[in-house]
């Protein structure tokens, strides 16, 4: 367990931290680039990543848009073969000790989301990860927390992963569970979701 420090504010700092966050879906349902659509005045890929201001690197997987944020952009190969995939790569250009994992379309996850998610990682030495649970009980794969060695761990010596599931890879890991809180876990598929209530 890696003691987080305190802010100037009196809150505690996540452990040091690289974020992945899956930027190359075809959002076929919504029928256009739903990532940059605005959602409350900034476009959703911008306000997924103002959740992971504090990451050490930002590391997007998809094809390269213009954000705000700083952040290096890479791709799974061949192109859209999969969340697993996905993740690998992304997971190339990770050096710290913890890596939290985001869908790009999640317009309310937060800081205090990613500060939760670690929090119980680091909580549990016995712990490989910790994942957001939304109100229906279901795992969010792509609003978790991971110890950076667990993940290398998974993907193993397997050189292919294309087309496989994220269950699949996190299959043999160790996880905990974090309570969803409001909408944080709600993720954006069709025009509707932006408008609609939780």
């Amino acid at each position: 367990m890696i003691d987080s420090p305190t802010a100037p504010d009196g809150r505690p700092q996540p452990p040091p931290y690289d974020a992945i966050v899956l930027a190359g879906g075809a959002a076929r349902r919504f029928g256009s680039d739903k990532l940059g659509v605005v959602v409350e005045g900034v476009p959703l890929l911008d306000r997924t990543l103002g959740a992971v201001a504090e990451a050490q690197r930002r590391i997007l997987v998809g094809p390269p848009r213009a954000t705000r944020a700083e952040a290096t952009w890479t791709r799974e190969e061949p192109p859209g073969s999969g969340p697993a995939n996905a993740v690998v790569a992304g997971l190339r250009g990770c050096a710290a000790p913890y890596v939290v994992l985001l869908a790009g379309d999640l317009p309310y996850v937060s800081a205090a989301t990613v500060e939760r998610l670690l929090g119980a990682l680091t909580a549990d030495p016995a712990a490989d990860g910790a994942l957001l649970v939304d109100a229906d009980g279901r795992a969010q794969h792509l609003c978790s927390a991971w110890r950076r060695g667990a993940l290398v761990r998974a993907v193993g010596g397997r050189a292919d992963w294309a087309d496989a599931s994220l269950r699949s890879l996190i299959a043999g890991l160790e996880t905990r569970s974090v309570a969803t809180e409001g909408r944080e876990a709600r993720d954006i598929d069709r025009p509707e979701d932006l408008t609609s209530e939780p």
